[in-house]
């Protein structure tokens, strides 16, 4: 089985926190810290264990931030040039990796009313470990100020900077806190990812992809606009960074993002689903089979998607959408392609016994359905409650 996530910080971890604190700091009392930061660390998730360190640091380190900050900096290990990825997990030249997530935490509580030299720390943790979580107070408590800090970002020699930029405004940020201003309006940060779109760094228009994926959930007729204001001309990877900024649009067949993508066209043709096994049990794992008869002279570009409506502990269904295949239909041919879908249960959704409807979604619209039952009881022990 792969790591858990909460192991990412763990005893290991926090011990080189105090030793690095301590090399640059002879009088941090490393014992208290690591008895702190240790206590009931075990059983905590990983947000969780972040947290707890970064108690341990507000209860060890001099009160003075600014002091405080100077001391954090100067444990970092050194930033490793041409990396364009996350940097590595752990450095015996200083801190890096997951345990600069509570360095950041802690700027984020005891550097708000200091902002400008907090900006400064999480613009030398970020190097070291994503300070995407850490800035989003700062843009909340003082948004002139840190916008304008990430406007002079998007031109840094970092691509952990430049991403930090896009990554840390993204107005529904997974594990941050909701900038609820940007999800109303996410005007603010246009600029920054129009100047970011075509960074040299994958790192970082990922990123910028992501950012407008999150603003399609609330503002999908801006991002149209936004698609087809920067597609005509575009480059393969500007390309890809907006096809990827579709994604949630896609999904829910958007009729002017498949158009822009060329998949307005409803299917000339027929399409079967056949799903296997009827029933199943949690755990268990479904085959997909969509089979696509063209009627067209024509080759067609096709999105397919499919959609399963879940039964939920009331009885009723929602449903949730999942990627599926682009391809180009050939004339009056046939094609078939299959998938498994796994049923094994996820911290986001939980199974119950039911009938389970699946559409198949053709370039937006419903082109076939299936079934399965659930039943009661799953396959793997411990899975079914």
């Amino acid at each position: 089985m792969p790591e858990p996530f909460k192991n990412f910080i763990n005893a290991d971890v926090v011990g080189d926190a105090g030793r690095h604190l301590q090399r640059v700091w002879p009088a941090f009392d490393r014992e208290r810290f690591e008895r702190l930061a240790l206590d009931g660390l075990e059983g905590l998730e990983l947000k969780a264990r972040a947290h707890r360190v970064a108690d341990a640091l507000e209860a060890t380190l001099p009160r003075d931030f600014a002091r405080a900050a100077d001391i954090l900096q100067a444990s970092l290990a050194p930033v490793t040039d041409g990396v364009d990825a996350a940097p590595p997990a752990r450095s015996d030249a200083g801190l890096s990796g997951w345990v600069v997530w509570p360095l950041t935490e802690y700027v984020a509580r005891r550097g708000l009313d200091t902002p400008e030299r907090a900006l400064v720390a999480l613009h030398a943790m970020t190097q070291r470990f994503s300070a995407e979580w850490a800035i989003r107070p700062f843009i909340v408590r003082h948004p002139a100020l840190t916008f304008e800090t990430l406007r002079c970002w998007t031109r840094d020699a970092s691509p952990h900077v430049r991403r930090l930029v896009s990554e840390g405004s993204r107005p529904r940020l997974p594990w941050g806190l909701q900038l609820k201003a940007l999800v109303a309006d996410p005007s603010p940060t246009l600029p920054l990812l129009r100047a970011l779109q075509d960074d040299p760094s994958a790192y970082v228009r990922r990123s910028v992809a992501n950012h407008l994926n999150d603003i399609a959930k609330d503002h999908p007729a801006l991002v149209a606009r936004w698609v087809a204001e920067h597609l005509e001309g575009a480059s393969a990877e500007r390309r890809a960074l907006l096809r990827l900024a579709c994604r949630t649009l896609i999904k829910r067949g958007d009729a002017t993002v498949l158009a822009l993508w060329g998949h307005g066209s409803p299917l000339r043709g027929q399409a079967r689903l056949h799903v296997a096994p009827r029933q199943a049990r949690v755990g268990d794992t479904l085959r997909l089979t969509v089979t696509l008869v063209s009627r067209s002279a024509r080759p067609q570009n096709l999105a397919i998607d499919y959609a399963v409506h879940h039964v939920g502990a009331r009885g009723g269904t929602s449903a949730k959408v999942f990627k599926g295949w682009t391809l180009t239909l050939p004339a009056r041919e046939t094609v078939e392609r299959s998938r498994r879908h796994s049923l094994r249960p996820v911290t986001t959704r939980r199974y119950h016994a039911g009938a389970h409807r699946i559409d198949l979604l053709v370039n937006g619209r419903v082109a076939a359905q299936a079934s399965f039952r659930l039943k009661d009881g799953s396959r793997a022990a411990g899975t079914g409650r």
